[in-house]
């Protein structure tokens, strides 16, 4: 069987040459109805040799420019999460502090130290897109072409310059895809294992794969891979991905199911008015303007190809659920994005061959990507000073991966002299409250050497981790005067901190006050404090 997308093999001419009295072709043996062999290029899966450069240009862009700014919230609350090793947390499984924490006791506590997984599982995106239109039947135009496109994406910019969960989310979903594409396509039913491997190891990650395995169990169910579905290997496959989640399940069982609640939380948080009409715009925005009608092109392939029908399915099912329940998190499709773009390759590779101009045509679908992302490139990642964030427009000012790195030392200094201060006036604070774990993670990673009291909150997993031994005596507040105040006598504001250089990202005229006389010790306050999102 030939791989989809490709032409049949052409007759011998010793067939094309036969009188028409010649022996039918049933009758021909075997071995004289074999396809004539073609290229190599099209029957191998190999991947050429420049995507491994687009890859490794990719990782060595990421980590020349990590250290630039500063750590980004997540990755601070990671860091913290990574000294409170658990089998999982409120807000994800136990994957990404554990690989912060082997990273920064390597190569010490520094933003390239959490950015070297990030950067590397988007270099294996990159190959993982040119696997894909290797297997949809593209050449080797168009195996460079989804690799240079998912290169230069946005989104998988953006996500493989943070160490958060995002990175390897894309990477588990987009490997789960490939597996079970060449299962289906190659007829290789043992890859089957390999995509429940690789889903959960993406469980362990974050629970949104479960998402991506149901839609492509519904993908085959209606499509003609329906009969996969009857075979042990799917169901297999499942298994071990199951295994694999079994200890995330069980410590969320035992503290009550809070990704639930979590979930619940970023559902309200992200369906505002706002997101429901920028969410289309940014699906287009995060793979990139220009590489939009390949996109396109991608899905229209996808959707007409029979044997890749399953994949169209499991797509515009994400992309609905996204839009429909949580457009604030465009990126949360991105993990079909490698599948779709090497579909939107191979069609791509086709228009450039059968038109004119052939050459021009090769010229442009390189050339778009790589100034759509040039364009974009500060927008994504610290390329321009620290000093000038402050002329970016608002929205990149507040983008995690931009205007949040900049400012949490001086955050850290801010409450440590108002800490100072205190002290000096005969107040010592006993214990430290943040409103957000992004505060918290700060002053617990950058403030030891400011010998700061306890760092508490009620956010996410450091209301798991609770109040400790912490005393309610007199409580240094950050960012929650207003949460803590129908609990105490007296709640005052001390100071305003400002985030430095003029950038107003998200973490920026922060109140930070003091809390006096408590009503109630921290134990018989902390079930009031909690809040998940």
């Amino acid at each position: 069987m030939n791989p989809p997308g490709t032409a049949p093999a052409p007759r011998s001419e010793a067939a094309a040459a036969a009188p028409p009295t010649a022996v039918p072709p049933a009758a021909v043996p075997p071995a004289a109805q074999t396809p004539a062999p073609q290229p190599e290029s099209r029957t191998s899966d190999r991947v050429p040799a420049p995507v491994w450069v687009v890859a490794a240009a990719f990782a060595a862009l990421e980590l020349a420019v990590s250290g630039r700014y500063g750590f980004q919230q997540d990755e601070l609350y990671f860091i913290e999460a990574g000294h409170h090793l658990a089998l999982g947390y409120v807000d994800q499984p136990p994957l990404i502090p554990l690989l912060n924490r082997i990273t920064t006791g390597i190569f010490g506590l520094n933003p390239t130290a959490v950015r070297i997984v990030p950067a590397l599982t988007g270099a294996a995106l990159v190959v993982v897109a040119a696997r894909f239109a290797a297997l949809f039947g593209a050449g080797r135009l168009g195996r460079v072409l989804a690799a240079l496109v998912t290169a230069c994406a946005p989104v998988v910019i953006g996500a493989s310059h943070i160490g958060n969960t995002t990175s390897p989310e894309m990477l588990a979903w987009a490997v789960t895809g490939l597996c079970v594409t060449t299962a289906l396509l190659r007829d290789r039913p043992r890859w089957w294992l390999g995509a429940g491997v690789a889903a959960g190891i993406g469980l362990e990650d974050n629970n949104l794969i479960v998402l991506l395995l149901a839609l492509l169990a519904i993908g085959i169910a209606v499509t003609k891979h329906r009969p996969a579905l009857r075979t042990r290997w799917p169901w297999l496959g499942a298994a071990i991905a199951l295994a694999l989640w079994v200890p995330n399940l069980i410590w969320q069982a035992s503290h009550g199911w809070p990704q639930l609640v979590m979930a619940s939380a970023l559902h309200q948080e992200n369906t505002s008015t706002a997101d429901y009409i920028g969410g289309p715009v940014a699906q287009i925005i995060y793979v990139g303007l220009l590489a939009a009608p390949l996109v396109i092109a991608g899905f229209v392939r996808l959707w007409r190809t029979p044997e890749l029908r399953f994949l169209a399915v499991a797509a515009s099912l994400v992309v609905i659920y996204v839009l429909a329940w949580i457009p604030g998190r465009e990126y949360y499709t991105d993990g079909m994005a490698p599948a779709v773009i090497a579909a939107g390759a191979a069609a791509v590779e086709g228009w450039v061959a059968r038109g004119r101009g052939p050459r021009l045509r090769r010229w442009l679908a390189v050339a778009a990507p790589v100034l759509g992302m040039a364009v974009l490139l500060p927008f994504t990642l610290p390329i321009v000073p620290a000093t000038d964030v402050h002329a970016l427009p608002a929205s990149v000012q507040q983008s995690s991966g931009v205007g949040d790195e900049i400012g949490w030392p001086a955050l850290a200094r801010a409450i440590a002299a108002q800490d100072a201060a205190l002290i000096r006036s005969g107040h010592r604070p006993t214990s430290i409250f943040t409103g957000y774990y992004a505060e918290a993670a700060a002053l617990d990673v950058l403030g030891p050497a400011h010998r700061l009291p306890p760092v508490l909150s009620g956010h996410n997993a450091y209301w798991i981790w609770g109040p400790g031994q912490a005393s309610d005596a007199a409580v240094l507040v950050v960012d929650a005067l207003g949460q803590l105040r129908p609990y105490f006598a007296s709640c005052r504001r001390l100071a305003t901190y400002h985030a430095p250089y003029g950038v107003r990202n998200d973490w920026t005229d922060i109140g930070i006050g003091i809390c006096t006389g408590p009503r109630a010790s921290w134990p018989a306050l902390w079930p009031h404090l909690r809040h998940y999102g």
